[in-house]
């Protein structure tokens, strides 16, 4: 089962998909992860990737998209793929249905993940990082543990995001609903979006996830 998750920064994006990595089997396709991945790989996309970072540009769609193909074609995922960061705009999603029917593959559903603006705010300037695993914590609705110690590796130091303040999270959010929430109709009118409440805990929406993605494997 392929999927993405559609929501913007600080929805639980991120922490959704490890559980569904962890639970079913599946890949997660994070442009962040692939990039920085391809550059110390000493492939030839992961030459082009360098070359072009290093010249402080910009990533094309192209290299985003190839990077994917190689993804789809070499890595086993037995519970399918989940894409996360991407698509962000409206030509990036006719990219990745493209390359999906040339691999012979499809997307069975769109996670949009819904939130409250003002609430979010509020949420991501609480967050911090466990510096070694990247296993997330919140000061309001997850702490981390009276211990000091991270509950799922053992470290010790965390951190924050420096673009987890008020003013760097509105740019972000206008940026998003600016180039990519027109996806929210695109994949609505192509019969694949799935709305869920992303401002619950993270096992109520695990829950929810879980239940779309059951009830699609059901009715395949």
């Amino acid at each position: 089962m392929n999927i993405i998750l559609l929501g913007p920064p600080g929805a639980g994006k991120g922490t959704q998909a490890r559980i569904l990595v962890e639970e079913r089997g599946m890949v997660q396709l994070s442009t962040g992860d692939m990039l920085r991945e391809a550059r110390s790989s000493g492939t030839e996309m992961g030459k082009r990737v360098a070359e072009v970072m290093d010249r402080g540009e910009l990533v094309t769609d192209e290299i985003v998209i190839g990077l994917i193909r190689e993804k789809l074609e070499t890595a086993e995922a037995p519970g399918g793929f989940i894409f996360d960061g991407f698509p962000r705009t409206l030509a990036q999603a006719d990219a990745l249905g493209a390359l999906l029917e040339e691999e012979g593959q499809k997307l069975d559903a769109v996670i949009e993940m819904q939130v409250d603006d003002e609430a979010l705010v509020q949420r991501i300037t609480a967050r911090s990082t466990c510096a070694t695993c990247g296993e997330v914590y919140n000061d309001i609705t997850k702490p981390i543990p009276a211990d000091g110690k991270c509950a799922k590796c053992g470290g010790t130091e965390f951190a924050r995001r420096a673009d987890d303040n008020e003013e760097s999270l509105r740019t972000r959010l206008f940026a998003y609903y600016k180039q990519t929430a027109p996806l929210i109709g695109y994949y609505y009118c192509k019969g694949l979006l799935r709305p869920v409440n992303a401002m619950g805990e993270i096992e109520e929406v695990a829950t929810e996830i879980r239940g779309i993605l059951d009830g699609l494997a059901k009715a395949a």
